[in-house]
């Protein structure tokens, strides 16, 4: 693939190149077909060529794509009205930027300012980006170790274990930051109780307490926001990946007295913002809304739970199948590339967490039909690794 030689070694790549989607489909330039549980990590959301996404850019670009936030627009306007409309209790103001990263570094700024402390404390497990503070609070060591040292006073607890949390967290803790499903490190769901457990210790103790649910919010686990399934908000909320419908986007979501910390100058982004983003992430806010794809993303996560268990009973090769809606994990026993590969040979895209687990984040549109072609073509696969590797049932 020649953009090999000039973008580096940097992505774990698949030998498949996409020319157009639609809905949960895409196509490659032969013509191939496959069926989206990659969704662009989770950005697919509203699904490919979604109706009103690209109407809303089309209608944009006629008019103006860049409005630096030191003017007004009133695209922006509508949009900042619509997501704090639907935002969790208390978050009625938003900074706006371009990537999840972004949105978790603002975060980090916002946390330390208001609170006037520097300890951050994040989770074993966690994902929060690749930027240098964003990084710092993520726990894989493989992505930290080459840039060290890093942003200093991060701890991490025991995700799920409120214990190891309180034994971390001391008079300079600013934050605590979790994603109410961890998604990078295998679709690994908060056990009940402990949002709640982490607000209530939070508040005792003076503690901003941040969500990330770049990857598991707008809808994605059969709710609008992840936190939801525990009745649980944060003071802070980060969002990206699929909020403009496939164009880049991050907002950060934030109680109002954190936000009136920050001075004039001490946090911006120049393209946050834009009317381009901003037109598209109206449209897709209405989408999920208004055109049932939350309830889409509940009821087809359900029958593909159900479908991907009754496989677990059959394929040995299965160790666990867990998440929420349309963020779903199933952890195998064996490396997944050759399950991964196999399955784009049968026109299937999947995405991976880690070595051994399948991750699974198509677009909320995804059909029935579809989920069943899925695990009759997965089913096919880890039947054929079996025989491979000689597992017997």
């Amino acid at each position: 693939m020649s953009e090999d030689q000039f973008m580096g070694n940097l992505y774990q790549r698949f030998p498949v190149t996409l020319e157009k989607g639609k809905g949960a489909h895409v196509w490659d330039v032969d013509g191939k077909e496959y069926i989206d549980c990659m969704g662009g990590y989770g950005v697919a959301l509203v699904g490919h060529q979604n109706e009103r996404v690209n109407k809303a850019i089309k209608d944009q670009v006629d008019k103006i794509i860049t409005v630096h936030s030191s003017l007004y627009n009133k695209t922006r306007e509508e949009f900042l009205k619509t997501l704090i409309g639907l935002a969790p209790k208390n978050l009625t103001q938003v900074h706006l930027n371009n990537s999840g990263a972004e949105a978790v570094e603002a975060a980090i700024k916002f946390a330390r300012k208001f609170t006037g402390k520097k300890g951050m404390v994040a989770m074993k497990g966690s994902y929060h980006g690749k930027s240098f503070g964003a990084l710092s609070i993520t726990f894989n060591p493989k992505y930290k170790k080459a840039f060290q040292p890093l942003v200093e006073k991060v701890s991490f607890a025991s995700y799920g274990d409120i214990e190891s949390l309180r034994s971390v967290i001391d008079e300079d803790t600013a934050f605590v930051i979790l994603e109410p499903i961890q998604g990078e490190s295998g679709i690994n769901v908060a056990p009940d109780g402990f949002l709640q457990d982490v607000r209530k210790l939070c508040d005792e103790k003076g503690i901003i307490l941040i969500f990330d649910e770049i990857q598991a919010g707008l809808g994605r686990t059969g709710r609008l926001w992840a936190c939801d399934h525990w009745n649980t908000a944060p003071d802070i909320l980060c969002l990206a990946k699929g909020i403009a419908g496939g164009v880049p986007m991050g907002a950060t979501l934030v109680r109002p007295d954190i936000l009136a910390a920050i001075s004039k100058g001490e946090h911006s982004s120049t393209f946050g913002g834009n009317p381009l983003s901003c037109a598209a992430g109206t449209a897709a806010l209405k989408a999920l809304t208004e055109d049932g794809l939350i309830e889409n993303s509940e009821k087809m996560g359900k029958i593909f739970h159900e479908g991907l268990e009754k496989l677990k009973e059959k394929h040995p090769i299965i160790r666990e199948v867990r998440g929420k809606g349309l963020m779903i994990g199933v952890e195998l026993k064996f490396e997944v590339r050759d399950v991964l590969m196999s399955l784009i040979e049968k026109g299937i895209l999947m995405l991976y967490s880690g070595r051994n687990i399948l991750r699974i984040l198509p677009p909320l549109v995804i059909t029935e039909e579809d989920i069943t072609k899925v695990l009759q073509t997965l089913d096919t696969v880890l039947s054929e690794e079996e025989k491979k590797r000689n597992v017997q049932g």
